[in-house]
């Protein structure tokens, strides 16, 4: 037997997922955790470090798929737990409104971000985290930075795909960059 059958409803196989992502776009989410104090100022961005498939370690975002049949806020929370553990406790806001929307595309230069496996589209939020996160599955670490640390070229040459660019436009949101 070469492949587990996946029980979860509306999963995808490996090689439906790699057909799919040829012939449409796939919706994912994007979360920035952040820390807030109590006047609801962020003070501090969680940044995962990963390893990625090629070897290199980079930051990067809360990420994943929207399944078959589940809700955006279901799929950010599933997000949320699988990597930043059980406990983080994100707050997640009622009104779900992504601050932005990003689409990836596979060749380079169609906008700012790039997946080079498809053409995807992606809610991006920003969510506060009141728990204690313990980085799981296939992330490494989760580092606190400022948010003038988090803006810094240092820090946004470690994203790839253009999510240094989606990290900038959450700090603007929320204003931390003028």
């Amino acid at each position: 037997m070469s492949d587990m059958t996946e029980t979860t409803p509306g999963w995808l196989s490996p090689d439906d997922l790699e057909q799919a992502r040829a012939r449409m776009p796939i919706l994912y989410v994007e979360a920035v955790p952040v820390r807030v104090d109590d006047s609801g100022e962020v003070t501090s961005i969680g940044l995962l470090l990963r390893m990625g498939p090629e070897g290199t370690v980079s930051r990067t975002l809360v990420s994943g798929r929207v399944m078959h049949h589940e809700r955006v806020r279901d799929a950010l929370l599933r997000h949320l737990e699988k990597d930043l553990g059980p406990v983080a406790l994100p707050r997640v806001p009622a009104a779900l409104q992504p601050f932005t929307v990003a689409e990836y595309f596979p060749t380079l230069g169609t906008t700012p971000f790039h997946d080079p496996r498809q053409h995807a589209v992606s809610l991006a939020y920003i969510v506060p985290v009141t728990g204690d996160c313990r980085p799981r599955q296939d992330a490494l670490d989760l580092v606190w930075f400022s948010p003038q640390e988090a803006a810094s070229p240092l820090v946004q040459s470690d994203m790839p795909g253009g999510q240094g660019v989606l990290l900038k436009q959450a700090l603007a949101h929320v204003g931390c960059l003028t």
